[in-house]
C-alpha cells in the first residue's frame, strides 16, 4: 500500500531503472554528454504518474549515494518511493545518441545489473492485488530469469495486468519473447505491442488488426497495437477503433514516447477513461515527450496532454468541415 495515503496504488510499475548518457553526436571521446535517469519502467511510472495516477514503483537501485540520487529523481517525478529496493551491486546503464531527426542509437551496460537482482519474493501480493493496474514489460522479462519470474507471479495477482511486449533482440531472442507473450497474453488486462516489428516477430501478424485479433483469441481482454507515427489500433470485446496519431510540435529525442503512451493510457483507464480517450491522451502524452531528451527529459502535465489532445481533435473537426 501506499504509506503516504494508505490507500492502494492506481497504478503499479515493474522492471528496471538505468542511468542515462545523452549526447548529441556520435559517441566518442571527449564528447559532451548528459546524464539522465531513465529506463521503460521509469518511464512509463511518470507518464501514469503525470496522468493524475497515484503510482508506485517495484524496482532495485544500488544502495549507495547513485542509488539514492536516483530515487530522489523518482520521487521528484511524482512516483512513490515505497516499493523501490536498495541491493549491492552495479547500476544498469545506457548511452544514447540522437540525431536532429530524434532518431537513437543507444549502447548498454546492464548485463548482471543491480536491476537484474528482481524477483518474485519482491512481489508483495497485498499491494499488487490491491493495485488498480500492473504494468511489466518484456524487457524486465528478459533481463534476468528471476525477473521474468516476478513479471509472472505479478500477473497472476494483478487485478488488471497491462503488458508491453517491448521486445528487444539485443536481450532476446525471437524465440523466448513470444513465448514470454504467449504465457503473459491469456492473463492480460492490455497488451500493447508495435507495428510492425512486434507483430510481425512475435505473433506473425502482417496487419495491426490481424495482431490484436491474435491477441484477443488468446485471451487478451484489450489490445492498442501502435502504428508509430500513423496511429493506434484498439481492439477490444465491445469495439475495434483506430486512433490518429497525433503530430508533435517538436522532435528532439525519441527515446520513451512508447512509454509515455503506455503509461498514459494505462492511468487514465484506471481512472475511468474510456479505452478511445485514454488512448488518445496517450498519444498526446507521446508526441510531447519528443520534445526534450532523454526518457524523463520532458514530462508533460496532464493539463498540457488533455491540451494537445483537445487541439488535435478540433483541428481534425475543423478539417472534415471544411472539406463537407
Amino acid at each position: 500500500m501506499n504509506a503516504a495515503t494508505d490507500k492502494p496504488f492506481d497504478v503499479v510499475v515493474m522492471g528496471e531503472i538505468l542511468v542515462e548518457v545523452a549526447t548529441d553526436l556520435p559517441f566518442a571521446h571527449g564528447v559532451p554528454a548528459q546524464l539522465g535517469i531513465s529506463g521503460d519502467a521509469l518511464n512509463v511510472a511518470a507518464a501514469a504518474a503525470a496522468a493524475g495516477a497515484r503510482v508506485g514503483l517495484l524496482s532495485v537501485l544500488t544502495d549507495d549515494d547513485l542509488g539514492q540520487a536516483m530515487s530522489a529523481r523518482v520521487a521528484d517525478l511524482g512516483i512513490s518511493t515505497d516499493l523501490l529496493l536498495h541491493r549491492r551491486g552495479q547500476q544498469g546503464v545506457y548511452l544514447v545518441h540522437s540525431d536532429p531527426d530524434g532518431e537513437r542509437e543507444f549502447s548498454y551496460a546492464r548485463s548482471g545489473s543491480v536491476g537484474s537482482t528482481l524477483g518474485p519474493d519482491d512481489v508483495d501480493p497485498d499491494v499488487f492485488a490491491a493495485a488498480g493496474a500492473v504494468v511489466a514489460g518484456g524487457i524486465a522479462c528478459a533481463i534476468s530469469t528471476t525477473a521474468r519470474a516476478a513479471v509472472v507471479k505479478a500477473a497472476s495477482l494483478a487485478r488488471r495486468f497491462v503488458f508491453d511486449p517491448n521486445f528487444r533482440p539485443r536481450l532476446t531472442t525471437k524465440e523466448e519473447a513470444t513465448a514470454v507473450l504467449a504465457e503473459l497474453a491469456p492473463q492480460a488486462f492490455l497488451v500493447t505491442p508495435s507495428f510492425p516489428g512486434e507483430t510481425s516477430a512475435l505473433l506473425g501478424a502482417s496487419t495491426p488488426q490481424e495482431a490484436a485479433a491474435g491477441l484477443r483469441a488468446q485471451g487478451t481482454a484489450n489490445v492498442a497495437v501502435t502504428c508509430g507515427a500513423e496511429g493506434i489500433q484498439l481492439e477490444s470485446g465491445q469495439d475495434s477503433v483506430w486512433v490518429p496519431a497525433i503530430p508533435a510540435p517538436a522532435v528532439v529525442d525519441q527515446t520513451g514516447a512508447g512509454d509515455a503512451f503506455v503509461g498514459t493510457l494505462t492511468a487514465r483507464l484506471v481512472l475511468g477513461d474510456d479505452f478511445r480517450t485514454a488512448a488518445t491522451y496517450g498519444a498526446a502524452a507521446s508526441s510531447l515527450v519528443v520534445g526534450g531528451k532523454g526518457g524523463t527529459g520532458f514530462i508533460p502535465t496532464f493539463e498540457q496532454t488533455r491540451a494537445h489532445a483537445g487541439a488535435s481533435v478540433h483541428a481534425v473537426e475543423g478539417a472534415v468541415s471544411s472539406h463537407a
